[in-house]
């Protein structure tokens, strides 16, 4: 949590952590908080929010600078709760003392969600899969256009503004896919999705090579290392670098057992890998899947994924 309490700090809050930054954490009201500017060393929706919102109730100006652009639903929620929002290329900055006014809110189906099917869709035989009301916030579609890049079939129907929010209906249909250098201007646009992307890597012809993306190793997961180490588990083979990993396509995935390490991103990508897969894929520790898509796999299942919980309530 060091990433967040250091700049809060910085603000005048007083927070403590355990040991290396994390949890549990103590907080201590009552210290008033004066606006920063801070420049992000990596580029954070998470972290920026984060310091916007205690803007809000900081003495004067706030400001984040991102190494690379972010999603922006805080920014536009603000705004639509009636709260400026000061733009400047990469830097977003607020005053505080304003005040919110109570509003409306649709919140679109989510993208990052959406992505399981995306990538489901493309690579398993004969598909024809519509998604409806899914948000295609610019900030938010990297995964759309790497699959794109990658030969995926992503047809975007009836787009539409609701709320602020760019929605649009996605429909997708097996591809052949190939193995690309992805930009590293996408990987922010794409950060939550890559462990689903890593399958679909797997399922394409030719080498996919992912640069630029420390920020996986420190999700809920290290992401880059669990989704290579449960990739090892099916025999795939990868090579990890420090900011991303190398995926040679075309490997078999065989049976195995996967640790998710609690990480509702890796089970659910390995979920969707159980459509290439040569035999049965086992993933454990997949609790929190309940927790960030109820209903997962009751969906899975009615697009046609094998797959059952065991000691689900």
């Amino acid at each position: 949590m060091g990433r967040v309490a250091d700049p809060l700090r910085a603000m005048g809050a007083v927070i403590d952590t355990a040991e290396g930054g994390r949890p549990p954490l103590k907080i201590r009201g009552g210290h008033a908080l004066t606006g920063i500017h801070y420049e992000m060393p990596v580029a954070s929706a998470q972290v920026k929010s984060c310091l916007l919102l205690a803007g809000l109730y900081a003495e004067g100006v706030t400001s984040v600078t991102e190494p690379a652009p972010t999603r922006d639903h805080t920014e536009r929620m603000l705004e639509g709760f009636g709260y400026h929002v000061h733009r400047d290329t990469a830097t977003a900055s607020v005053t505080g003392g304003g005040r919110l006014a109570a509003t409306a809110i649709d919140v679109p189906a989510d993208i990052s969600s959406s992505a399981f099917f995306l990538v489901a869709a493309s690579i398993a035989p004969d598909s024809d899969l519509t998604i409806r009301h899914v948000g295609m916030n610019p900030t938010r579609v990297g995964v759309i256009n790497i699959l794109r890049m990658m030969g995926a079939n992503i047809e975007v129907l009836e787009e539409r503004v609701i709320g602020g929010e760019p929605v649009a209906d996605l429909r997708v249909r097996s591809a052949e896919l190939k193995g690309i250098d992805i930009p590293e201007d996408q990987v922010p646009l794409a950060i939550d999705e890559f462990p689903v992307l890593f399958i679909a890597a797997v399922c394409a012809e030719g080498r996919t090579v992912l640069r630029g993306a420390e920020e996986l190793r420190v999700k809920e997961s290290d992401r880059i290392q669990v989704m290579a180490d449960g990739l090892t588990a099916l025999g795939v083979e990868t090579t990890v670098t420090p900011d991303g990993i190398v995926i040679d396509g075309g490997q078999t995935m065989t049976a195995g057992t996967v640790n998710s390490h609690g990480d509702h991103r890796i089970a659910m990508a390995f979920s969707v890998a159980s459509l290439r897969a040569e035999g049965d894929i086992k993933v454990t520790d997949c609790a929190n899947v309940s927790t960030s898509f109820p209903g997962f796999v009751e969906l899975a299942k009615q697009t046609g994924i094998n797959i059952a919980a065991e000691g689900a309530e």
